[in-house]
């Protein structure tokens, strides 16, 4: 089968690899279509995502949709459409109960250099994942629109870890694909407003088709405490101050991007002084299964996907998903049949 697999910084091929065998309590499935995720974009810029580096060929992808390719149980028909929860758990923890079992230390999760062998990704022909990570899809739902529901998990995540949305006024800072999904979410969780942040009006434009109201940084000023809940999605810990400020007395802010692992300074004195709450959120664990029932229910939600591309055109998906002005979220066509 043809895979695309990270070597290390700047080094992505095409490579023909052996289909991968599948067992009992296992699933193989035919990709279909796999998102670009921000990690991916690191791996192959940096050669690591965050403190987990590449040290043997890594196949990126966690964020996919295809068919059931073969099913040794025979749950799942061939043919049968589907997504997939990335992760897999690690060792149950006595402090850690099943809502937080992705906080269980072991786990794994698709495309991802975490773990030793790493955990090979979904940018390849065929995947085989355990049997309980498989999701089939409602009918009405394509797996294009599908392959969001792995980056919308992680918005719907830290919505509950930030307690929920109904009637309130919610900030997100960051307009890519996730800060996206997250507003999106909120919208219809029933947040009485939401706006969104970025640096670059092409990503606003985007959250403004969605029904969010925006703030082009180093522009327009953000108003002082009046959000009630405030989600960071863009991985940005120079940009925390100014969001403590913009959060209401009390109120609570997220972590949700990504930070780089390294030392930087940060006034925290709103965090007194207005008593507010910072949490930060880690990938997901029930919340896959929301964002499949929130993709049927919405399917506008395909406009966030601005590019794809073949998968022999993956070095050019991948230029353009690290250029947001460019590009919202950009998927790779692995297998056309499948759609």
């Amino acid at each position: 089968m043809r895979a695309v697999r990270i070597h290390g910084k700047q080094d992505m091929r095409i490579e023909g690899v052996p289909d991968p065998a599948v067992g009992l309590g296992q699933v193989r499935i035919r990709v279909a279509e796999v998102g670009i995720c921000g990690s991916d974009l690191h791996y192959l810029s940096d050669g690591a995502a965050g403190v987990f580096k590449i040290k043997a060929p890594l196949i990126p992808g966690h964020e996919m949709s295809g068919v059931v390719d073969e099913d040794p149980s025979g749950r799942y028909a061939p043919g049968t459409p589907v997504t997939v929860h990335p992760a897999t758990w690690g060792q149950p923890s006595a402090d850690l109960g099943e809502d937080r079992r992705h906080l269980w230390p072991g786990g794994g999760y698709l495309g991802s250099a975490s773990t030793w062998p790493h955990t090979q990704g979904a940018l390849a022909d065929l995947l085989v994942v355990r049997d309980h990570q498989v999701r089939p899809l409602p009918a009405g739902l394509p797996l294009r629109r599908a392959a969001l529901a792995e980056p919308l998990a992680v918005g719907l995540h830290s919505i509950n870890v930030g307690g929920g949305v109904a009637g309130r006024r919610v900030l997100v800072s960051g307009s890519g694909p996730i800060g996206l999904l997250t507003a999106a979410g909120a919208l219809a969780q029933g947040a009485a407003e939401v706006t969104c942040t970025d640096l670059l009006p092409e990503p606003l434009e985007r959250a403004a088709a969605l029904g969010a109201h925006t703030v082009q940084v180093g522009r327009d000023e953000l108003p002082e405490s009046a959000y009630d809940l405030t989600l960071e999605c863009a991985g940005v810990p120079q940009a925390l101050h100014s969001l403590l400020v913009a959060t209401k007395r009390a109120g609570i802010l997220v972590q949700v991007g990504n930070v780089p692992d390294e030392d930087r300074p940060v006034n925290l004195a709103p965090v007194v002084s207005k008593e507010l709450q910072l949490r930060g959120t880690f990938r997901f664990n029930t919340e896959i299964d929301d964002a499949v029932a929130l993709l049927v229910a919405h399917p506008e939600l395909s406009e966030i996907i601005t590019h794809v591309f073949p998968l022999d055109d993956v070095a050019d998906a991948f230029a353009v998903a690290s250029d947001p002005a460019a590009s919202g979220k950009v998927l790779v066509e692995v297998s056309p049949d499948a759609t």
